[in-house]
């Protein structure tokens, strides 16, 4: 008997899931005896401030909502934007006879269970329903089979918040007070920042080395064809038996590793190009391997992000966003999980398509398993895959847009993950000959043919290096056999310079903290998201750059909390987690010694907090290390030199450079861009920034006032003002605002001059009047000059025309009938090519707030760090599929029509009331209802942990 029906019978069942969206499509696989509301992420949390703890606790568990001092018992708070939903919930509960707790079947989920359970109090039987897809067999699956709520899961849950609190909440208030207010810290966002400022600062000290090789054209002297071509290219190997440096050769500091290797200037290189020339060239040996290829594990959560990265331009957070839509709406599996691992239903689909979209010459004998599993890993799951017992195609969906390609994706990977191995050769060729001067030259090339592609006719993975050569791509040469004489067609010299070390990416980020078991990969969109939005780092295309405001966080961090930002230390305490989860270890003590220290000698199960500060500084537990601040330098911790004198300093406004001491002569001090990289801040460009003028420029005196007219460059632009006289009130009813005004696009701060910024502040411009008597005035605004008259505005083609314009002009103006919609489309800035999701071409164009990229359906705006000279196809697709993740804009509500008057009896007067009350009651629910959905849908979708 099915669910449905015995419920039918049996009673009222009330199912509990996390976000509106899944119930609304659980709600259609179950029968009427179901209801199934959303919690809408999680009800109850820690408080996010003092505001909101109950009056009864004071002192440091106000502060922290965590009592340090009993056990780290957590205060746990409703959220006030879920009260009116835990009313609801409550109010379904009271007319149930089950229920059954349907969050999702993670550490997050688990606990989230369990707070229902602790707020709800239910008095009937309850059962905790799992399930790792939404299809129908899978739904009703999990009603029929539930189980007991894991309560390891949900103290190990519970650890990792308590910790995450106590390290955010103590580290943070020390960057405010040394660093910058509103900064933060997190356990594993600190340390993501560190592995970006590293980089940077390998970038810094890299200091690049020229050298130079030859690269031959060699014929056979044969007619060639597609499967033997008649020339082949190769490089110069080795000179004499030495052989020639390439860029691995030369360390950071452009030195060769080895004196073992020939290093060949650019003399050297065209002199033996030169000797070359006439040199009878043989093959000296062909070396031919079997080359085979097993295709790629499933999807896991990192993976997709990073091949979403790669191959769709998508950032973490918005790969995650569109993979929870697909989730949710029942297209793929779970997307937080760390399994490679295909149910057998799951098997068996994919090798029934891969039978029927290529063949069985495609399908091996027996399915492939996965069974690697990640440290660190979640509870189990499947890999990401389509739901369902038979995976629809991508074209049988009736998705579109990012969906449709991310879908694709999934399925591509999974089906190519039940296919044959790709199996070719792989051929070496050394070709050698004497040169004029005596010189023995041996040239190398090297091909690569696929016999049999296999899961390549489905699926090949990206590569982070983008120019770096994919699986599937073959490399023929002619068919050579030693011994045979070839022509040298062409002999060039090429000069190569090496590279610094690459900037991360979202995605080779993602992989680096993976590599070092650091944080759950489930949070690494949401820790990519906060350090993006924290300012500590920005991006250039895809590349992810520190801020100057970084190097201070970071420098701080490494001198005086080392050991919370040590990649081992990190990596060792989840370890420690995850030994809490399993019940190997007990949380309280942990929390213990991590807190104050407790027990750090070498006894068993120290764990974490065996490890030293990472600097020979260890000053015990997390708490000792946030009172004793009276070591750390502000202004050290802060400062960088540049080189000549001139330092790099971190202020509360922004970085700036400096030379000298303030207020002595010679001193200098100038700001620098918000969006320069800090490799690209050298002694010259600082020495730039120095010699151009800063500061308030002094224009004269009013004569009409008698007050100082300045001009200065603000953040929103160069403007300028008047000093008012000391004593004048600022604040208050008689509080005097200086006049001020922006310039014009034709000016600038170093040239304007008294007359010109006196006609600024002139504006708005009385012009005259109507024959009705209605003023016109010209005035310089947000989007540019326009007249006024009365609520009739009209647009300038100039801003000389707010000082130029006559009566009749503007009359005539007027005579003009006014132009709805949009003015003419401005040519576009940029063209970056054609977006991968939409297949439109994109552009960039300059609009009200800003340039923006669009492919005529999507419009997003270029971010802080963006520039329309630098920004690259790959950013602009990624800018456009961020955008698109996010849910559509609401419509703003039709206002409810006015009352009639009219004579009513007093008892039809009270019903009519009643009735309004009720309403607006309803309506108040259903909108705070829905605006949280809509934020918890959000934060579920990237993140499990805010404090990370």
């Amino acid at each position: 008997m099915s669910p449905t029906r015995e419920t039918a019978q049996g009673g009222r069942r009330l199912v509990i899931v996390e976000s509106p969206a899944k119930a609304k499509t659980i709600k259609g696989y179950l029968g009427p005896g179901y209801v199934v509301e959303a919690s809408v992420g999680h009800i109850r949390d820690l408080p996010n401030g003092a505001a909101e703890v109950p009056e009864k606790y004071t002192g440091e568990v106000r502060r922290l909502g965590v009592d340090v001092e009993h056990d780290f018992q957590p205060i746990y708070v409703v959220n006030a934007d879920k009260k009116a939903q835990v009313r609801k919930l409550k109010e379904q509960l009271a007319e149930s006879d089950e229920l059954y707790l349907a969050t999702d079947e993670d550490r997050e989920g688990e606990a989230i269970a369990w707070h229902l359970l602790e707020v709800l109090k239910p008095k009937v039987p309850v059962h905790r329903m799992v399930f790792h897809e939404i299809t129908k067999d899978a739904i009703q699956q999990a009603v029929a089979n539930p189980r007991e709520l894991n309560k390891r899961m949900v103290d190990a849950q519970e650890t990792r918040r308590i910790l995450d609190r106590l390290y955010g909440y103590e580290v943070s208030p020390v960057l405010w007070k040394k660093v910058m207010p509103r900064l933060s810290a997190g356990r594993v966002q600190s340390v993501a920042t560190r592995l970006v400022v590293e980089r940077e600062r390998e970038r810094i000290a890299f200091r690049s080395a020229e050298y130079w090789d030859l690269t031959g054209t060699f014929g056979t002297g044969r007619a060639g064809d597609p499967s033997d071509p008649s020339t082949l290219t190769a490089r110069l190997a080795s000179v004499d038996g030495r052989r020639v440096a390439q860029g691995r050769d030369f360390g950071q500091d452009g030195r060769l590793k080895s004196e073992q290797v020939l290093h060949l200037d650019e003399a050297n290189a065209r002199a033996l190009a030169a000797a070359l020339a006439d040199t009878r060239f043989a093959v000296r040996s062909v070396e031919s391997k079997p080359y085979r290829r097993s295709p790629y594990a499933p999807f896991r959560t990192t993976t997709l992000q990073q091949e979403a990265s790669r191959k769709l331009g998508f950032g973490a957070k918005a790969t995650m966003q569109i993979a929870q839509k697909l989730y949710e709406n029942g297209f793929i599996t779970y997307m937080r999980t760390d399994s490679t691992t295909l149910s057998d239903t799951a098997v068996a689909a994919a090798r029934a398509q891969v039978t029927q979209l290529y063949g069985a010459d495609y399908l091996p004998d027996a399915p492939r398993t996965y069974a690697g599993k990640v440290k660190n890993a979640q509870e189990a799951h499947e890999a990401i895959r389509p739901s369902g017992d038979r995976f629809r195609t991508p074209a049988e969906t009736g998705l579109t847009g990012d969906q449709f390609r991310l879908y694709e994706l999934i399925w591509k990977r999974t089906v190519a993950s039940q296919m044959k191995d790709a199996v070719g050769n792989s051929v070496t060729v050394r070709i050698g000959g004497r040169a004029a001067d005596g010189r023995d030259a041996e040239f190398t090339a090297s091909g690569k043919t696929i016999t049999f592609h296999g899961f390549m006719k489905a699926y090949v993975e990206g590569a982070d290096d983008p120019n770096a050569e994919l699986d599937d791509r073959e490399r023929r040469l002619p068919q050579v056999a030693e011994g045979d004489p070839l022509t040298a067609e062409e002999i060039t010299a090429d000069g190569h310079a090496t590279k610094p070390p690459a900037r991360y990416t979202e995605a080779s980020l993602v992989k680096e903290l993976e590599e070092r078991e650091i944080g759950r990969p489930s949070t690494y969109a949401s820790i990519l998201g906060t350090i993006l939005e924290r300012g500590y780092v920005f991006k250039k295309g895809t590349a992810l750059v520190p801020s100057f405001l970084s190097f201070a966080v970071v420098n701080l961090l490494e001198k005086h909390f080392g050991r919370l930002v040590d990649y081992d230390f990190t990596a060792k305490m989840e370890d420690d987690l995850d030994r809490i989860a399993r019940g190997e270890a007990q949380a309280v003590p942990w929390l213990k010694r991590f807190y104050f220290g407790e027990g750090t000698g070498a006894g068993s199960g120290a764990g974490a907090a065996d490890a030293g500060n990472g600097d020979g500084d260890h000053l015990g537990g997390l708490k000792e290390l946030v009172t004793d601040l009276g070591a750390i330098d502000a202004r050290e911790i802060s400062s960088f030199p540049v080189g000549d004198g001139i330092v790099l300093r971190v202020g509360r406004y922004g970085p700036y450079v400096e030379r000298g001491v303030k207020d002595e002569e010679g001193h200098q001090r100038a700001d620098v861009p918000a969006d320069l990289a800090p490799d690209e801040l050298t002694v010259e460009y600082a020495e730039e920034l120095l010699a151009k003028p800063s500061g308030d420029f002094e224009l004269g005196t009013d004569p009409a006032t008698g007050h100082t007219i300045v001009a200065k460059d603000g953040r929103y632009g160069p403007y300028v003002t008047e000093i008012l006289p000391e004593g004048t009130p600022k604040t208050g009813k008689n509080a005097v605002k200086p006049r001020t005004a922006s310039l014009f696009k034709s000016m600038s701060v170093d040239t304007v001059t008294l007359e010109d910024a006196l006609k600024l502040m002139s504006l708005p411009r009385v012009v005259g009047k109507d024959p009705e008597g209605v003023e016109i005035t010209a005035q310089n605004g947000r989007y540019g000059p326009y007249l006024k008259k009365g609520t009739d505005s009209r647009s300038l083609e100039s801003e000389e025309q707010l000082f130029t314009i006559t009566l009749e002009e503007a009359l005539a103006i007027y005579a003009q009938p006014k132009q709805r919609g949009r003015a003419a489309a401005k040519p576009p800035l940029k063209e970056l090519g054609n977006d991968p999701v939409s297949e439109r071409p994109v552009v960039v164009k300059d609009g009200r707030f800003g340039p923006y990229v669009t492919d005529g359906e999507t419009n997003a705006t270029l971010r802080s760090g963006d520039s329309v000279e630098t920004i690259t196809p790959e950013r602009g697709f990624e800018l456009l599929a961020e955008k698109r993740a996010k849910a559509p804009a609401k419509k703003t509500a039709k206002k409810a029509p006015a009352k009639k008057t009219a004579a009513k009896k007093t008892a039809a007067k009270k019903t009519t009331a009643s009735k309004t009350t009720a309403a607006k009651k309803t309506a108040a629910k259903t909108t705070t209802a829905k605006s949280a959905a809509k934020k918890a849908t959000a934060k579920k979708a990237t993140s499990a942990s805010s404090d990370e």
